[in-house]
């Protein structure tokens, strides 16, 4: 029943900026986390980038200083925007969300979304 729907990804040069958003829906209690992983063409998937409830932002070293994450609270969306953007950072980027379901349930679960295609050239 939780849903995330993402968007922002297409074709870029090198360089330019893109903005990923992902909006999670369904039946949650509480989000915790959420975050975007990458997987590149015959690499396996990496983390980009998490921010916490709490608004603690982490992002892998070479995403640092061109890449910024944001939350949407109230609107459960999370961001990610892309600057300076390298051929390297050719992906499909997935978005996350853990989550906690319901008030009676406290185990708290992983969700992905559908991936969404970015890629850098010129």
């Amino acid at each position: 029943q939780v849903q995330l729907v993402e968007s922002g990804g297409g074709l870029v040069q090198p360089g330019g900026s893109l903005r990923l958003s992902c909006a999670a829906s369904g039946s949650i209690f509480r989000i915790n986390a959420m975050g975007w992983y990458r997987q590149a063409p015959g690499k396996e998937r990496e983390l980009v980038s998490t921010i916490t409830n709490g608004g603690i932002e982490d992002y892998i070293e070479s995403v640092k200083g061109r890449f910024t994450i944001s939350r949407d609270t109230a609107g459960n969306t999370v961001y990610l925007t892309m600057n300076k953007l390298k051929p390297e950072d050719t992906a499909v980027y997935y978005c996350y969300v853990n989550a906690r379901r319901t008030l009676i349930n406290p185990n708290s679960y992983e969700y992905w979304g559908q991936g969404t295609q970015v890629t850098v050239s010129s």
